[in-house]
């Protein structure tokens, strides 16, 4: 326990020189300060069970303050883009996120058709409107306004299984709608996005289209088949794709924001504010569409957090392939990080009430 709270000592130091050094106007020299605060900070979230689950998010907070202060690095190496890599790592994600699904997830649409059917169909409405509204509202250039458009028209993450499983959702209903959201993304995505983005940027349907089913549909299509053939056999596999994926996001985002730094240090706390307001809209009108419906009480907290939770690594990619990764790029990576902090929070905080209908839970969760 000791290595964590020196940590904690080591953060809360860097901390107070970095802010001593922006308050007397010496903002840049705060740089390396601001960063060993962060990682200090993720370090010794290890140490205590209630705060373990920031640790991934706080280093990518040490990824984001890196690039914004030291972007040339994250630009190119040599005479090579790094944002080449944008798509090939998405493409490497979707398929980990193949691998750990299978076939049984789409059986769900059958076993529970009502709450897949308000799952998908309040995510694609809810989310897009909002994002529709705080794009005309937000007075941005219409570039980054679209990329609030875009966050909203994307599919779910698969990060909110995880949320579903921790905040003692349905969690067989979430894999589920997670699984048709992302299946339905490349017609409902692209038609969603020239029907509400089209005024702020031009947008290429089937080009679109053709982005997401390379993205997503191919590589999940290849880890759904690989899960078939060589499920258990491949060890080292399974335990690898997580942090494959966790460190290719981070990789996204950092590049994103090193493309993008200079409109994100003008707009950036007014984006920041917006995205916030996304993803905290998505989840209450998510949780109220459940309750109209009469669904119960673990099925409204799932679609809660299926319509709140987006897939940002895909929006990203798909910014990257509209060639506007530094502008359409920014709200999906500053998404991405936020709603997981979102989520967390909201999950510790279902975690300790009870849903009413436990005893449901045993018998048709599929807890993991």
């Amino acid at each position: 326990m000791n290595i964590y709270k020196l940590m904690s000592g080591i953060a809360a130091v860097c901390l107070l020189i970095a802010l001593y050094l922006a308050f007397t106007g010496s903002l840049p020299s705060a740089g390396p300060f601001f960063i060993a605060f962060f990682l200090s900070t993720a370090i010794s979230f290890r140490g205590y069970e209630k705060l373990k689950g920031f640790t991934y998010t706080t280093v990518i907070f040490a990824a984001v303050t890196t690039a914004l202060y030291y972007p040339q690095h994250f630009l190119t190496v040599g005479d090579f883009k790094l944002a080449a890599l944008i798509t090939p790592l998405i493409q490497i994600i979707m398929f980990g996120m193949g691998t750990s699904m299978s076939f049984g997830d789409f059986v769900g649409v059958v076993k529970m058709p009502k709450g897949v059917l308000i799952g998908v169909i309040s995510h694609f409405i809810i989310m897009p409107t909002i994002g529709y509204t705080l794009a005309n509202l937000s007075g941005f250039p219409p570039e980054i306004a679209a990329g609030i458009i875009l966050i909203g028209c994307s599919p779910n993450g698969m990060a909110s299984n995880v949320i579903s499983y921790l905040a003692k959702a349905n969690l067989a209903l979430s894999i589920t709608i997670t699984a048709i959201s992302t299946m339905l993304a490349p017609i409902v995505t692209p038609l969603l996005m020239s029907m509400l983005a089209g005024a702020f940027v031009q947008i290429d349907t089937l080009h679109m289209m053709w982005d997401i089913i390379k993205m997503v549909i191919i590589p999940i299509g290849a880890g759904l088949i690989f899960n078939k053939l060589f499920s258990g056999k491949v060890k080292w596999l399974d335990a690898a794709m997580p942090i494959v994926s966790m460190a290719g996001i981070a990789f996204i985002i950092v590049i994103i924001t090193a493309a993008g730094r200079d409109s994100l240090l003008s707009i950036g706390p007014a984006l920041l504010l917006l995205v916030l307001i996304h993803n905290l809209s998505g989840y209450t009108l998510g949780y109220w569409s459940g309750r109209l419906f009469r669904m119960s009480e673990r099925d409204c907290r799932t679609i809660a957090i299926e319509v709140g939770m987006q897939n940002g690594g895909l929006a990203s990619g798909i910014a990257k392939e509209m060639g506007k990764m530094a502008t359409v790029g920014l709200a999906p990576a500053i998404f991405g990080p936020l709603m997981n902090i979102t989520g967390s929070i909201l999950a510790s905080w279902w975690q300790g009430k009870p849903t009413g209908d436990e005893e449901t839970y045993v018998e048709t969760g599929r807890a993991h």
